[in-house]
C-alpha cells in the first residue's frame, strides 16, 4: 500500500472518498458494494471514519483490512483521541504495520453523546498528542512505523474555538508533531476555503490541503450537518435554490450534486492540491460529479484531457 508521500509525488492533485462503518452486516455488505463501484474512478485512497467516542473502531478496523486486501485501494481509518489510552492506540498501529496500513487520519474527535466526557482527563486531549505518539510509534520489534499522518482543518473555523487567531496556533502544533498532510471539515462556499488556505500558508503551514465536499442530500441531513459542524455556514444561493424545488429529496439532491460540482470546477481551476469527497456511504452522487466535469476517473479529471479541436 502506497504512502501518503508517494500518492502526492505521483498526483499533482489527488481525489479520495471517505465513508463511515454502518451499524449492521447488512449495511457493511452495502458499503462494500459502494466502495466497489467507487474503485472504478481511481480514488488516491478512501478512508473509514470512527464512530463518536470510538464508538465503531472495531468495525472500522474490519472495512479497512475488507477494502485493503479485496481492492486495489489505498485505505486510510481515522483514529481519534476521545477514550484511547496509549496502550490501546499502540495496539491498533501495530495491527495496521501487520496488515501494511501505512497510513492514519488522526482526528480529536467527538465526544460520546451518551455519556459526558471530561476532555481534560484522557490521555490525549488534543489531536497534536496523538498525531506525536503515530509519529514516534515503533512496533514490537522496535521497528519505527513510519506511518504518513493526515488531520483536520476546519475553514468556516472549529467549533470549539472561536478564536480564530488561537485556532490555527492548534492547527499548526498539529502540523508541527508530525502531520503529513490536510482535510478539511465540508464548505459550501470556497471563499472560506480559499481564505482558509491563505491563512495556513501565513501561518508557515505548507503540507497539502485537501478540500472537503459534500453534496447536500435532503434538508433534514442539511440540519443534521449544522447540528454536528455547529456553525456551517450556508450560502443564501445554495438556500435559494433549493426553495425553488418542490422540496423533495430528489429535487434537493440534484441541486447538492450541482453545486458540489461547480464547487470542485472552481477548486480545480484554482490550483487546489487535493478534494476528499464526503460520500455518505453512496457511489451515485460522486459518480455524478465525474460524470458531470466529464471525468471518467481521477486521473482524467486531475490532469485533463487533450482538447478535442
Amino acid at each position: 500500500m502506497a504512502h501518503i508521500h508517494e500518492i502526492f509525488q505521483a498526483n499533482p492533485t489527488t481525489f479520495s472518498f471517505e465513508f463511515f462503518p454502518p451499524k449492521n452486516k447488512l449495511g457493511a455488505e452495502k458499503l462494500f458494494e459502494h466502495i466497489q463501484e467507487l474503485e472504478s474512478l481511481r480514488p488516491a485512497f478512501v478512508s473509514i471514519t470512527y464512530g463518536a467516542g470510538g464508538s465503531t473502531r472495531e468495525l472500522t478496523r474490519q472495512i479497512v483490512h475488507q477494502t485493503r486486501e479485496q481492492t486495489g485501494l489505498c485505505t486510510i481509518p481515522h483514529l481519534t483521541c476521545v477514550n484511547q489510552s496509549e496502550v490501546e492506540i499502540d495496539t491498533i498501529l501495530e495491527d495496521y504495520v501487520s496488515k501494511k496500513i501505512r497510513n492514519i487520519l488522526a482526528l480529536r474527535g467527538d465526544a460520546p453523546s451518551d455519556c459526558e466526557h471530561d476532555w481534560g482527563t484522557g490521555r490525549f486531549k488534543h489531536a497534536s498528542e496523538l498525531v506525536a505518539r503515530i509519529r514516534h510509534f515503533k512496533d514490537s520489534n522496535g521497528v519505527p512505523g513510519g506511518f504518513g499522518i493526515g488531520i483536520a482543518g476546519f475553514p468556516e473555523g472549529h467549533p470549539d474555538t472561536p478564536n480564530r487567531l488561537v485556532e490555527m496556533d492548534f492547527l499548526k502544533a498539529k502540523v508541527d508533531a508530525g502531520a503529513d498532510f490536510l482535510v478539511t471539515q465540508m464548505f459550501f462556499d470556497n471563499h472560506d476555503f480559499y481564505d482558509f488556505r491563505d491563512r495556513c500558508e501565513l501561518a508557515g503551514i505548507t503540507i497539502p490541503i485537501l478540500a472537503g465536499i459534500m453534496p447536500v442530500q435532503s434538508v433534514a441531513g442539511m440540519k443534521r450537518m449544522a447540528d454536528l459542524a455547529r456553525g456551517m455556514h450556508f450560502p443564501a444561493p445554495l438556500l435559494r435554490a433549493i426553495r425553488r424545488t418542490d422540496g423533495s429529496n430528489d429535487a434537493i439532491r440534484r441541486i447538492g450534486v450541482h453545486w458540489a460540482t461547480e464547487q470542485s470546477r472552481e477548486l480545480l481551476d484554482n490550483a487546489v492540491r487535493g478534494i476528499h469527497f464526503y460520500t455518505l456511504n453512496s457511489s451515485s452522487a460522486t459518480m455524478d460529479i465525474y460524470r458531470t466535469l466529464g471525468a471518467r476517473d481521477s486521473g482524467q479529471l486531475g490532469s485533463g484531457a487533450t482538447l478535442p479541436f
